[in-house]
């Protein structure tokens, strides 16, 4: 990962930023699992920087059992009391909570509806990325209609910590918009993998 590469300017210069940028955000995701998991961590996000999720991630992978929806949907209070004490996440009983249904309501969309979660999530965007052109990072929103009307669909089906900033950032992450800058190396590598 050398600095004469071109990156997205928020990607800074941290090896745990680069790498993520360079392997993670943009990169179409369809497993419905990781996309609960994706969803559940920009959750935790709300009001914090994404540095500190990157940063507590396998702490969270750990604590939430590898983000399995079917045994986060069986935790208890006695198990919300001890994420409550695990110095590795962030400790807030709401976004705790809202993790825990999360994984009730994926297993409920996964049993019932056609496509099950991935389904809901990609139909936003008619099941393809969305491409764009952003040559500055000032051009890049912060929430689009896309983003509105998939964190109403969310909120009204009972999820929480989901509002249109967030559920921006997630579409972002998980590849639903190709936000990378046009100078960044990575913007035709995500295009490439849009069109596979």
């Amino acid at each position: 990962m050398s600095d004469d590469i071109a990156r997205c300017a928020w990607s800074q210069k941290e090896p745990i930023y680069i790498e993520y940028h360079d392997t993670e955000w943009g990169v179409p995701e369809y497993d419905a699992g990781r996309l609960y998991e994706k969803l559940v961590l920009d959750g935790f996000q709300a009001g914090l920087s994404w540095i500190t999720i990157l940063r507590k991630r396998d702490n969270f992978r750990r604590a939430f059992d590898g983000f399995d929806p079917h045994r986060v949907a069986r935790y208890d209070r006695r198990k919300t009391e001890r994420l409550l004490q695990d110095a590795g996440i962030i400790r807030s009983r709401a976004k705790i909570e809202a993790a825990i249904k999360a994984a009730h309501l994926w297993l409920e969309i996964e049993e019932k509806e056609p496509g099950g979660f991935r389904g809901l999530i990609w139909k936003h965007v008619d099941g393809r990325p969305i491409q764009n052109r952003y040559r500055r990072l000032a051009d890049v929103p912060a929430q689009t209609p896309m983003s509105e009307a998939l964190a109403k669909e969310l909120k009204q089906r009972g999820f929480s910590f989901c509002g249109p900033v967030i559920v921006y950032a997630f579409a972002q992450a998980v590849g639903m918009v190709n936000d990378h800058l046009v100078s960044c190396h990575r913007h035709a590598a995500c295009a490439r993998l849009a069109k596979a």
